[in-house]
């Protein structure tokens, strides 16, 4: 009987599959999956995505191995920024430029978001007025030019439009899918209390949403600035977009740089501008 036992045993063990210990991902911080990342390190990590590519560009340049014309040195590009600053008024174009975003930026928002909340919201809002978003989102900006000059002229309404139907329908859609997201059970718990349908969309909804809202303006004032370019195509004689299209005209390809890395650093600093208004705006909503 004992030795029945010890084969049964034996022949068991032998059956079973080989199991090996638990493994655990080592401790990581630069691979950290959200959780806490040293200030050090992000700050590092900033300047080598920065002193990469200048690093390549210099290389590229002063080695001779592109030609000036196709890729200017970053010294001949800062000279160029220098003379546009102080000899041609660079800053005057900014600030036409700025106008104009902020035009067609404010207008797209005040349209956009609440479309978005109605259509993620109401069902019949969606069924009315996703067709139409849905399908006008995909036709290209710059096949309306003639039609927004027959219909505003060639001044600055014109420019903002432009650059308003770039983005109005990115943000109505962008802002639904984020009410979407908002879960049932949320407001299911707000009717249970006692909730009508105005308290679910202004006590509920929209504090809920209101940190995607912001996330998508911020994405979205990047769009604005792309559509700048195709805007200031109509009739203008100022502004950043006006300023590549010349430079282009007479082949200053450091004179485009210069623009190019204008807008990219205004563009820089509304990002974080936006980054430190959710945060103080939206203390609830994780940011990190």
């Amino acid at each position: 009987m004992k030795r029945w036992r010890i084969r049964a045993a034996s022949r068991t063990a032998k059956d079973l599959p080989n199991r090996s210990p638990k493994r655990y991902l080592s401790p990581s911080v630069f691979w950290s999956i959200r959780q806490g990342f040293p200030q050090w390190l992000k700050i590092i990590l900033a300047i080598t995505a920065l002193a990469v590519p200048l690093f390549l560009w210099a290389i590229l340049t002063y080695s001779g191995l592109v030609a000036p014309i196709l890729l200017p040195t970053p010294t001949a590009v800062f000279t160029a920024g220098i003379e546009m600053f102080f000899q041609e008024n660079l800053w005057v174009d900014i600030v036409a430029s700025f106008g104009r975003v902020l035009g067609g930026f404010g207008a797209a928002a005040i349209v956009g978001i609440p479309i978005g909340i109605a259509m993620g919201t109401f069902y019949s809002m969606e069924s009315l007025l996703s067709p139409i978003v849905g399908t006008v989102r995909y036709m290209p900006v710059a096949a309306f030019i003639p039609l927004v000059i027959l219909w505003f002229g060639l001044g600055e309404m014109a420019k903002v439009v432009i650059i308003f139907l770039g983005i109005v329908f990115y943000n109505a859609i962008m802002i639904a899918d984020a009410v979407k997201f908002i879960p049932n059970e949320l407001l299911n718990a707000a009717y249970t209390l006692g909730a009508n349908r105005k308290d679910i969309l202004f006590k509920v909804i929209l504090p809920a949403s209101f940190p995607s809202i912001l996330d998508t303006l911020r994405v979205n004032v990047a769009g604005a600035w792309n559509f700048l370019v195709i805007s200031e195509l109509i009739a203008a004689d100022k502004g950043l977009g006006f300023r590549i299209v010349k430079a282009q005209r007479y082949v200053q390809t450091d004179k485009v740089l210069v623009t190019i890395i204008v807008i990219g650093l205004i563009g820089l600093f509304l990002d974080y501008g936006f980054k430190l208004i959710a945060e103080k705006l939206t203390p609830w909503a994780e940011h990190r």
